[in-house]
């Protein structure tokens, strides 16, 4: 087995290499639906006018707006539901005592770029008209997809002089269709849970007929005048050399930006494992993160 992080071996013996798309796409939609039929009657729903909608988790009543946290779920562009996220999301508005909203957006292959991309950025005007929230203090983050979302996000907003986020957090993104490893790595079964095979259809279904030099982040030639980011990723996932380089680019051009690079780790390490150390103090960092851009 490879040298996975101590926290995360036991896990990763029963985790599978890849997802197996887009074989299990119809079965990953089933289990999706079967999610979303849940309810949690403390978190209410906001439908906004794209279509898409908007989960809320809120600190108790306050005096004052407070901060907030557009949050946007992973899954390839492809799958995922905001509801996946509720613990997490439940636990920065509980430590950092803001309030944070987790878009639901439309899903590729049937709805391709730019249609998840205008959810979210619907998402952030409508977090930053309310009364509740301080609009100079919002954050944008995602993990996966949905990191590749939030810099996806936080590039539209400084082109088109929208809400200007405080921070753009991104947890492990996906940020580069060009994306492919290291044949010998893959074949010592290196990834878990999200591999080669899954992450081509993916991109190819979220781009359609685009043009990628558009909608890719990575691919963006100016990184100037982006927020202030936060970059966390696994040496055992797909996307550790993208997100080093996204990075390393980021700071090349001004950006101020924190780079946590978790040896041993997989992707989506903190949500399967999220009881174990390393899970925790990897959401420690986003927390100090989150902080230090409320308080600039």
């Amino acid at each position: 087995m490879p040298d996975f992080h101590p926290d995360l071996r036991r896990a990763a013996r029963f985790m599978p290499r890849d997802l197996g798309l887009p074989r299990t796409l119809g079965l990953q939609r089933r289990l999706d639906a079967l999610s979303r039929r849940r309810r949690t009657p403390d978190v209410p729903v906001i439908e906004l006018p794209t279509g898409a909608s908007l989960r809320l988790h809120k600190p108790p009543p306050l005096s004052t707006p407070t901060p907030a946290l557009l949050w946007i779920h992973g899954g390839g562009y492809v799958i995922g539901a905001a509801q996946q996220d509720d613990r997490l999301c439940r636990a920065f508005a509980a430590a950092l005592g803001i309030t944070v909203a987790a878009v639901d957006y439309r899903l590729a292959p049937e709805h391709p770029y730019p249609a998840s991309l205008d959810d979210c950025g619907e998402a952030l005007e409508w977090l930053a008209a309310q009364p509740t929230v301080d609009p100079t203090k919002i954050a944008i983050g995602g993990a996966s997809a949905g990191g590749g979302l939030a810099a996806a996000l936080a590039i539209r907003a400084r082109d088109l002089d929208l809400v200007s986020p405080t921070l753009q957090l991104l947890a492990y993104p996906m940020l580069d269709d060009r994306t492919e490893p290291d044949d010998a790595r893959a074949a010592r079964g290196s990834f878990r849970w999200w591999g080669p095979r899954s992450n081509r259809f993916a991109w190819a279904s979220y781009l359609g007929d685009c043009d990628p030099d558009v909608a890719v982040p990575a691919r963006q030639e100016d990184l100037h005048g982006l927020p202030p980011t936060w970059i966390g990723v696994g040496t055992r996932d797909l996307f550790h050399a993208e997100d080093v380089r996204y990075a390393e680019r980021l700071a090349a051009a001004g950006v101020p930006c924190d780079l946590a690079v978790i040896e041993g780790a997989y992707h989506g390490f903190d949500a399967i494992a999220h009881k174990a150390a390393v899970s925790r103090t990897f959401f420690e960092s986003q927390c100090a993160a989150l902080r230090a851009s409320f308080s600039r």
